[in-house]
């Protein structure tokens, strides 16, 4: 009986959900044999039998029947008198089969058992679960938000796993409610000890690549292929697209009639603005599709050290920058080649290297970073958006401009 009470207090492990009745009784037998080689130095000898459904339990000592007081291994051999015990009719030389009651392993063997038997199932679960989410990397996964902390989000699929979302995996204007179904691309698993830590993401190019493929029927069919997407999280983003059909115009099948089709990628990135180009292998025709919608007038390539000079009339030069800068740090990302903007016809312009004497070097490095490089760039753009544009203070950039226009009422 006492075997069977202890069995029967395994049976919630029989139901669990990753574990099968084969699988089970393995890890029962690899725990039960465990206990026996700490009690009796070697489990060799011992058969177990085990019927988790019905909740059945055997285990049998298997012995060498030896004269009284012959015995060498008490775990391998047994006295005839003891053997005559169970059956009097047992002669030397004999194997001899006794039951182990488990209340004879002694009540701290059978608690760390029950200890063992919860730490393997538990790790048989946790290898299930990464095993199946190492096979949803890059892929798109939907689950609801259980607990919200400083620096990251807990969510909870269907099946009760736990999945993080850092903060610096989320779009910056996203904004969770406990029990909102949230969206992103399973970005990484790992095993940290036992147990699988699978990170969710929703700042990564694959996340937008893979709603491409979700919400655009010719992207998921293969008939359009996405070459490379670059993005600032919630802010801008640029998407590279090919077809081998000549009849199919892959941007326009990707934003569909008036943005129809990509409204909805767009709303799930918190507004995300995104670029949608046709990829060439034309280089200064790609560099030019990349910094859409400003207009150029020319450029040059440097294949060694991926550099473009890009001219273009002033009013096109913020275009070609855009908001934060934003426009042309993606298109460079885009292209491989880091870009900069000229603007044509403005000979009373003044580089604003030739300020080194006034303004500091990192200063110049700031500005030359936002697309500025010259005093009258920095004077036509408005304070306000120069300190989002740049890591300057205030008083910096208003200290610049005081030693700009100097020059032109000169």
């Amino acid at each position: 009986m006492e075997n069977i009470a202890l069995i029967e207090s395994f049976s919630e492990f029989k139901d669990d959900k990753f574990i099968d009745r084969v699988t089970l009784m393995s890890i029962l037998e690899e725990v039960f044999r465990n206990t026996l080689k700490k009690k009796y130095g070697d489990d060799e000898n011992f058969d177990i039998i085990i019927n988790p459904d019905k909740g059945d339990l055997e285990i049998w000592r298997n012995r060498t029947v030896v004269e009284d007081g012959a015995v060498e291994d008490e775990n391998q051999e047994i006295e005839l008198s003891h053997a005559r015990k169970i059956e009097p009719d047992f002669e030397v030389g004999e194997d001899v089969s006794e039951e182990v009651k488990l209340i004879d392993l002694g009540r701290r063997s059978i608690l760390a058992l029950r200890q063992n038997l919860i730490a393997k199932i538990h790790e048989h679960d946790n290898t299930i679960i990464y095993k199946q989410f190492i096979d949803l990397v890059g892929e798109i996964y939907t689950a609801e938000v259980h607990h919200i902390r400083h620096r990251v989000v807990i969510l909870l699929d269907d099946e009760g796993n736990e999945i993080i979302l850092p903060k610096d995996r989320q779009i910056p204007s996203d904004f969770f409610r406990k029990g909102d179904n949230v969206r992103g691309i399973i970005e990484s698993v790992e095993l940290k000890g036992n147990k699988p830590s699978i990170v969710m993401s929703r700042s990564s190019p694959v996340f937008l690549e893979k709603l491409f493929e979700q919400e655009i029927p010719e992207v998921f069919d293969g008939l359009i292929s996405i070459k490379k997407v670059v993005r600032i999280p919630g802010e801008k983003a640029k998407v590279a697209v090919d077809s081998y059909d000549d009849r199919i115009d892959p941007v326009g099948a990707c934003v569909g009639m008036k943005g129809s089709r990509i409204h909805g990628i767009v709303r799930e990135l918190g507004n995300e603005n995104i670029d949608v180009i046709n990829y060439t292998n034309n280089m200064q025709l790609l560099i030019t599709r990349a910094l859409s919608p400003a207009k150029i007038t020319s450029l040059n390539i440097n294949e060694e050290t991926k550099q473009v000079e890009v001219f273009m009339d002033p009013e096109e030069v913020s275009k070609a920058i855009g908001r934060g800068g934003f426009n042309i740090r993606l298109a460079g990302q885009l292209t491989g080649y880091e870009i900069d903007v000229y603007r044509e016809g403005a000979e009373e312009d003044v580089e604003l290297t030739e300020f080194s004497d006034e303004i500091e070097d990192w200063v110049i490095a700031e500005f030359k970073k936002a697309g500025l490089d010259t005093a009258k760039s920095v004077l036509e753009q408005d304070i306000q958006d120069l300190i989002k544009r740049t890591d300057l203070e205030e008083e910096t950039i208003a200290e610049v401009c005081k030693v700009l226009n100097a020059e032109f009422s000169s």
